[in-house]
């Protein structure tokens, strides 16, 4: 069993910049992040394999958010520049125990490991 741990988020300005860090106690093929408002569906924000290093955002975030990974510590981070008031949300990070292919990577039946959350604020 992986437990993975967030940490970062908190209330910021819009165009201001936030970090968002996951730790993973074990291996995971996959790891990435999701974002969840109240009353909305999940929504798949950024994704990063293990192997071969290739990684996925969705649109809304492209060019402002950036995935990266430290695999000696099993950690995957989310930098977030440029944020705007609709970035607001609780933040999850997931992960796969096994690999699968990308055509899948934004679907959160996927992922069977899951972070506690962190809120992220942008006010205007």
């Amino acid at each position: 069993q992986v437990q993975l741990v967030e940490s970062g988020g908190g209330s910021v300005q819009a165009r201001e910049s936030l970090r968002l860090s996951c730790a993973a106690s074990g291996y995971t093929a996959i790891m990435g992040w999701f974002r969840q408002v109240p009353g909305k569906e999940r929504e798949g924000v950024a994704f990063a394999y293990t192997h071969g290093g290739l990684t996925f955002y969705a649109d809304s975030v492209k060019g402002r958010f950036t995935i990266s990974r430290d695999s000696a510590k099993n950690t995957v981070y989310l930098q977030m520049n440029s944020l705007k008031p609709e970035d607001t949300a609780m933040y999850y990070c997931a992960a796969a125990s096994v690999w699968f292919p990308s055509h899948s990577i934004f679907s959160d039946t996927r992922y069977n490991y899951w972070g506690q959350g962190a809120q992220v604020t942008v006010s205007s």
